[in-house]
Protein backbone atom coordinates (compact mmCIF):
# COMPACT_ATOMS: atom_id res chain seq x y z
CA UNK A 1 0.00 0.00 0.00
CA UNK A 2 0.79 3.32 -0.55
CA UNK A 3 -0.22 6.87 1.29
CA UNK A 4 -1.42 10.11 0.60
CA UNK A 5 1.37 12.68 1.18
CA UNK A 6 -0.52 15.96 -0.42
CA UNK A 7 -3.75 17.51 -1.29
CA UNK A 8 -3.82 20.67 -2.99
CA UNK A 9 -6.28 22.46 -4.60
CA UNK A 10 -5.81 22.97 -8.29
CA UNK A 11 -4.96 26.48 -9.08
CA UNK A 12 -6.96 26.64 -12.69
CA UNK A 13 -10.01 24.76 -11.32
CA UNK A 14 -10.73 25.28 -7.85
CA UNK A 15 -13.32 22.42 -7.31
CA UNK A 16 -10.41 20.03 -8.21
CA UNK A 17 -7.77 18.82 -6.32
CA UNK A 18 -4.71 17.10 -6.74
CA UNK A 19 -3.35 14.11 -4.90
CA UNK A 20 0.29 13.32 -4.19
CA UNK A 21 0.72 9.53 -3.34
CA UNK A 22 4.57 8.84 -2.00
CA UNK A 23 5.20 12.20 -2.66
CA UNK A 24 4.32 12.17 -6.38
CA UNK A 25 1.51 13.32 -8.16
CA UNK A 26 -0.80 10.52 -8.94
CA UNK A 27 -4.15 12.16 -10.37
CA UNK A 28 -6.54 14.96 -10.29
CA UNK A 29 -10.40 14.38 -8.54
CA UNK A 30 -13.07 17.04 -7.72
CA UNK A 31 -13.00 17.73 -4.74
CA UNK A 32 -16.43 16.20 -4.30
CA UNK A 33 -14.82 12.83 -4.95
CA UNK A 34 -12.02 13.25 -2.69
CA UNK A 35 -14.41 14.30 -0.14
CA UNK A 36 -17.34 11.53 -0.62
CA UNK A 37 -14.18 8.95 -0.31
CA UNK A 38 -12.73 10.83 2.93
CA UNK A 39 -9.38 11.31 1.15
CA UNK A 40 -6.66 13.07 3.83
CA UNK A 41 -3.00 13.15 3.86
CA UNK A 42 -1.90 9.71 5.43
CA UNK A 43 -4.77 7.77 3.93
CA UNK A 44 -3.23 4.33 3.19
CA UNK A 45 -4.17 3.76 -0.68
CA UNK A 46 -3.64 1.68 -4.09
CA UNK A 47 -3.66 2.71 -7.82
CA UNK A 48 -6.66 0.24 -8.41
CA UNK A 49 -8.56 2.05 -5.45
CA UNK A 50 -8.12 5.63 -6.91
CA UNK A 51 -8.79 4.35 -10.78
CA UNK A 52 -12.08 3.01 -9.19
CA UNK A 53 -13.15 6.13 -7.17
CA UNK A 54 -12.16 8.31 -10.22
CA UNK A 55 -13.55 6.29 -12.62
CA UNK A 56 -16.98 6.24 -10.76
CA UNK A 57 -17.31 9.85 -9.91
CA UNK A 58 -15.78 11.85 -12.91
CA UNK A 59 -15.67 9.46 -15.88
CA UNK A 60 -18.96 11.61 -17.16
CA UNK A 61 -16.63 14.86 -16.46
CA UNK A 62 -13.63 13.61 -18.34
CA UNK A 63 -15.85 12.70 -21.27
CA UNK A 64 -17.49 16.26 -21.12
CA UNK A 65 -14.21 17.43 -21.03
CA UNK A 66 -12.76 15.14 -24.38
CA UNK A 67 -15.63 16.24 -26.71
CA UNK A 68 -15.02 19.79 -25.72
CA UNK A 69 -11.52 19.11 -26.46
CA UNK A 70 -12.26 17.65 -29.88
CA UNK A 71 -15.23 20.62 -31.22
CA UNK A 72 -13.18 22.74 -33.02
CA UNK A 73 -10.67 20.57 -34.89
CA UNK A 74 -10.46 16.32 -35.31
CA UNK A 75 -8.13 14.74 -33.17
CA UNK A 76 -6.66 11.22 -32.97
CA UNK A 77 -6.73 9.06 -29.92
CA UNK A 78 -3.41 9.22 -28.68
CA UNK A 79 -4.16 13.06 -28.84
CA UNK A 80 -7.53 13.11 -26.30
CA UNK A 81 -5.57 10.51 -24.34
CA UNK A 82 -2.03 12.77 -23.87
CA UNK A 83 -5.16 15.79 -23.08
CA UNK A 84 -6.54 13.78 -20.24
CA UNK A 85 -3.41 12.40 -19.20
CA UNK A 86 -2.03 15.66 -18.75
CA UNK A 87 -5.42 16.72 -16.57
CA UNK A 88 -4.67 13.98 -14.09
CA UNK A 89 -6.77 10.74 -15.97
CA UNK A 90 -5.97 7.97 -14.82
CA UNK A 91 -5.99 5.20 -16.89
CA UNK A 92 -9.07 3.60 -16.25
CA UNK A 93 -11.02 6.46 -16.89
CA UNK A 94 -9.15 7.54 -19.86
CA UNK A 95 -9.69 4.15 -21.74
CA UNK A 96 -13.37 4.35 -20.73
CA UNK A 97 -13.96 7.86 -22.41
CA UNK A 98 -11.67 6.43 -25.66
CA UNK A 99 -13.98 3.95 -25.90
CA UNK A 100 -17.26 5.99 -25.07
CA UNK A 101 -15.89 8.56 -28.16
CA UNK A 102 -14.99 5.56 -30.71
CA UNK A 103 -19.02 4.24 -30.51
CA UNK A 104 -20.39 7.66 -30.60
CA UNK A 105 -17.64 8.26 -34.16
CA UNK A 106 -15.95 11.19 -32.23
CA UNK A 107 -12.83 9.89 -32.96
CA UNK A 108 -12.08 7.80 -35.78
CA UNK A 109 -8.43 7.68 -36.67
CA UNK A 110 -8.61 6.39 -40.16
CA UNK A 111 -10.94 9.05 -40.85
CA UNK A 112 -8.88 11.97 -39.31
CA UNK A 113 -5.97 10.42 -41.39
CA UNK A 114 -7.53 10.72 -44.90
CA UNK A 115 -8.67 14.18 -44.13
CA UNK A 116 -5.28 15.22 -42.76
CA UNK A 117 -3.51 13.79 -45.87
CA UNK A 118 -5.52 15.54 -47.97
CA UNK A 119 -5.26 19.14 -46.47
CA UNK A 120 -1.63 18.74 -45.93
CA UNK A 121 -0.98 17.00 -49.53
CA UNK A 122 -1.58 20.61 -50.68
CA UNK A 123 1.05 21.83 -48.96
CA UNK A 124 3.96 19.23 -48.10
CA UNK A 125 5.51 15.86 -49.27
CA UNK A 126 4.01 12.34 -48.02
CA UNK A 127 7.23 11.07 -46.28
CA UNK A 128 6.81 14.70 -43.81
CA UNK A 129 3.14 13.88 -43.75
CA UNK A 130 3.77 10.13 -42.67
CA UNK A 131 6.00 11.70 -39.99
CA UNK A 132 3.54 13.88 -38.21
CA UNK A 133 0.96 11.24 -38.14
CA UNK A 134 2.98 8.80 -36.63
CA UNK A 135 3.29 11.52 -34.13
CA UNK A 136 -0.16 11.93 -33.08
CA UNK A 137 -0.52 8.31 -32.77
CA UNK A 138 -2.55 6.64 -36.31
CA UNK A 139 -1.94 3.39 -36.79
CA UNK A 140 0.30 1.98 -39.92
CA UNK A 141 -2.75 0.82 -42.03
CA UNK A 142 -5.13 3.58 -40.87
CA UNK A 143 -1.87 5.85 -42.15
CA UNK A 144 -0.48 3.55 -45.33
CA UNK A 145 -4.28 3.69 -46.47
CA UNK A 146 -4.68 7.23 -45.99
CA UNK A 147 -1.33 8.04 -48.24
CA UNK A 148 -2.14 5.77 -50.84
CA UNK A 149 -4.75 8.51 -52.03
CA UNK A 150 -1.56 10.93 -52.46
CA UNK A 151 -0.55 10.58 -55.99
CA UNK A 152 2.35 10.83 -57.54
CA UNK A 153 1.13 13.60 -60.03
CA UNK A 154 -0.09 15.97 -57.87
CA UNK A 155 3.18 15.44 -55.40
CA UNK A 156 5.08 16.56 -58.40
CA UNK A 157 2.60 19.18 -59.34
CA UNK A 158 2.48 20.53 -55.10
CA UNK A 159 6.69 20.60 -54.96
CA UNK A 160 6.52 22.50 -57.87
CA UNK A 161 4.13 25.32 -56.37
CA UNK A 162 6.18 25.37 -53.33
CA UNK A 163 9.21 25.48 -55.43
CA UNK A 164 8.46 28.68 -57.52
CA UNK A 165 7.23 30.36 -54.13
CA UNK A 166 10.93 29.21 -52.61
CA UNK A 167 12.45 30.89 -55.77
CA UNK A 168 10.87 33.96 -56.31
CA UNK A 169 13.71 36.68 -56.64
CA UNK A 170 16.47 34.08 -56.11
CA UNK A 171 18.80 33.30 -58.96
CA UNK A 172 19.03 30.09 -60.67
CA UNK A 173 22.70 29.36 -60.00
CA UNK A 174 23.92 26.31 -58.90
CA UNK A 175 24.07 27.00 -54.91
CA UNK A 176 20.72 28.09 -55.12
CA UNK A 177 19.11 24.83 -56.38
CA UNK A 178 21.07 22.80 -54.36
CA UNK A 179 19.39 25.12 -51.48
CA UNK A 180 16.05 24.77 -53.13
CA UNK A 181 16.79 20.81 -53.47
CA UNK A 182 17.29 20.53 -50.10
CA UNK A 183 14.15 22.63 -49.60
CA UNK A 184 11.89 20.52 -50.94
CA UNK A 185 13.49 17.13 -49.30
CA UNK A 186 12.75 18.78 -45.70
CA UNK A 187 9.08 19.23 -46.57
CA UNK A 188 8.70 15.80 -46.80
CA UNK A 189 9.13 14.93 -50.80
CA UNK A 190 10.95 11.91 -52.08
CA UNK A 191 14.20 12.47 -54.39
CA UNK A 192 12.84 11.85 -57.55
CA UNK A 193 9.48 14.51 -57.35
CA UNK A 194 12.39 17.26 -56.33
CA UNK A 195 14.18 16.35 -58.83
CA UNK A 196 11.41 16.48 -61.04
CA UNK A 197 10.21 19.92 -59.90
CA UNK A 198 14.07 21.17 -60.37
CA UNK A 199 13.89 20.29 -63.55
CA UNK A 200 11.34 22.62 -64.66
CA UNK A 201 13.91 25.43 -63.59
CA UNK A 202 17.08 23.90 -65.05
CA UNK A 203 19.26 21.18 -65.87
CA UNK A 204 18.82 18.36 -62.71
CA UNK A 205 22.66 17.60 -63.11
CA UNK A 206 23.18 21.94 -61.68
CA UNK A 207 22.62 20.81 -58.17
CA UNK A 208 23.04 16.98 -58.61
CA UNK A 209 26.80 17.24 -58.75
Amino acid sequence: MSEITELSVQSKDKSRCNVYVDGRFSCGLSIEVALKNRLKVGLQVDDEFLARIQLEGEKDVALSKALSFVTLTQKTKKQVRDHLTKKGYLPAVVEYVLDKMTDYKFLDDEAYASSYCEAAAKKKGKKLIQMELRAKGVADEDMDAALDGVDEESQKATATLLLQKYMRGKSTDKETLAKAFRYLISKGFGYETARSALSTLADTEAYDS
